[in-house]
């Protein structure tokens, strides 16, 4: 049986998420980070909706302003205010970075590095939350074992024209692709179909003609 890798945000998601109220006082914030090891919590409105997210770096300005009891020298206006807030509604970044259970994987990922966050809340449609996906949680397809993706490269392998004589070898997560493909012109496209299997760290090619 073919196990295959996970494609979207929900297959990896941590459903049950720890959130706040947007009145949610600053000891509780920290202390919910505390306890559940987190570095960010998405704050909700309502029902459940997300309307911004409380993290480490929101709630540091009031430490770092601390000696003078007031802002640092040269301190953003954001930073400031900051410092003398005492709830989640004045703390928070606002709008909240989030990205929907359905989206992909990679584009997760890709939100997470061009907007510097290391966890996102996951929203349904209607922007209540779901759940949490960490970084973490996105390095987990890595921890697939050879077999498992060695097993769905021969069903990727097997859904394309050609390709029966070829070969799946996996060590380290790194494919190797081996055998006889007669038609070079399909070897980008296999090698980009094998490529896309989540787990797979790189792939080799050992391709000669029948």
């Amino acid at each position: 049986m073919v196990t295959h890798s996970p494609r979207a945000v929900s297959d990896l998601m941590t459903h049950t998420a720890v959130a706040v109220g947007s009145h949610a006082p600053y000891k509780e914030i920290v202390r919910l980070m505390d306890r559940w090891k987190v570095s960010a919590l998405p704050v909700l409105a309502g029902e459940g909706r997300v309307i911004g997210v409380v993290s480490e770096a929101d709630l540091l300005p009031k430490e770092e302003n601390r000696p003078d009891g007031g802002p640092a020298p040269g301190s953003p206006p954001a930073d400031a205010a900051k410092a003398d807030a005492v709830d989640a509604e004045h703390l928070m970044s606002t709008p909240a970075i989030t990205v929907h259970a359905d989206a992909p994987l990679g584009e997760a990922a890709r939100i997470m590095a061009r907007r510097r966050v290391k966890r996102l809340p996951v929203v349904d449609g209607g922007g209540l939350l779901e759940g949490i996906i960490s970084r973490g949680d996105l390095l987990k397809v890595f921890l697939r074992s050879d077999e498992d993706i060695a097993a769905e490269a021969t069903d990727v392998l097997s859904q394309l024209p050609g390709t029966t004589g070829i070969e799946a070898r996996v060590h380290d997560a790194v494919v190797t692709l081996g055998g006889a493909l007669p038609d070079r012109a399909m070897v980008p496209l296999v090698a980009r179909a094998v490529r896309a299997i989540e787990g797979v760290v790189d792939i080799r090619l050992d391709l000669r003609r029948p």
